[in-house]
């Protein structure tokens, strides 16, 4: 077996989809782990990108379900979390208004951060270091401020955390460990970025949304495909098992490789 078809294997991802049953198949999931966890619903944080967009209509889609077939009332809670000013924050309500989200909330993580990054500069300086944090480092401290405030929502009102991680990210590492990538549940983890823009579209995601670029939001400018030196038609390709150029999957192999810790399961003795 080649590592590719080793990485196909392990990440789950069909080479064609039918948008309807992965739909379906997805919001059952969905469905079935809010019940056995006992859970009132689900949160899940609405960013203004198309992964969140799509996890954001299929918690929608399941916790109404759920209401209507037991009676009882289950939540869909969306949460958005600026840092300071937020260039398309707008896109996060458009995704709460296509999917009649109407219990939401705002919290922004710029303080929260500022105070983590001066403690940790603090830190540096008592070591004899003098720098400050780089931005990797505090991009790391964006994500993982953001999740911390999740949980602390989702405990005490009884909900779960759900995730945006997929496939294509899954590939590259392209999450950060213990920030997005904690959560209790994801419902796209088997598909790549391709797959959905087509559920997108089947949702009902609005099109400026799934048109724009992809970008994780953690510093001005960022987008996925520049930092990851990949285009995701190529991280899609190579997922359904297609023939790609010898660079591009040069690099996806190295990024694979380079963070398999994230994908893992703590290691102990």
């Amino acid at each position: 077996m080649s590592l590719q078809q080793d990485i196909i294997a392990k990440l789950g991802v069909k080479p064609t989809i039918d948008e309807d049953e992965e739909i379906a198949r997805r919001v059952a999931f969905l469905k079935d782990y809010v019940k056995q966890a006992g859970a009132s619903g689900l949160l899940i944080a609405i960013s203004g990108g198309i992964d969140s967009a799509v996890a954001a209509g299929l918690c929608k889609r399941a916790t109404d379900e759920l209401s209507a077939e037991t009676g009882k009332e289950y939540l869909t809670l969306g949460v958005f979390q600026p840092y300071g000013e937020q260039e398309d924050i707008d896109h996060s309500y458009a995704v709460a208004e296509a999917f009649n989200i109407d219990r939401k909330v705002e919290t922004n993580i710029e303080d929260a951060v500022s105070e983590i990054v001066l403690e940790t500069e603090y830190g540096f300086k008592a070591l004899g270091i003098h720098r400050h944090i780089s931005r990797g480092g505090k991009g790391n401290v964006k994500a993982r401020t953001r999740m911390v405030v999740q949980y602390a929502l989702a405990f005490d009102l009884n909900l779960l955390v759900v995730g945006t991680d997929h496939a294509s990210e899954a590939l590259t590492g392209f999450f950060t460990k213990w920030g997005d990538g904690a959560v209790d549940i994801t419902p796209l983890s088997t598909l790549n970025k391709r797959q959905i823009r087509q559920i997108a579209r089947r949702l009902g995601v609005p099109s400026e949304i799934v048109d724009k670029a992809p970008t994780a939001g953690l510093w001005e400018g960022q987008t996925d495909e520049s930092e990851l030196g990949v285009s995701y038609d190529d991280n899609s390709d190579y997922l359904e098992g297609k023939e790609i150029a010898a660079q591009a999957r040069e690099t996806l192999e190295k990024h694979y490789l380079r963070t398999e810790h994230k994908r893992n399961t703590i290691p102990g003795i």
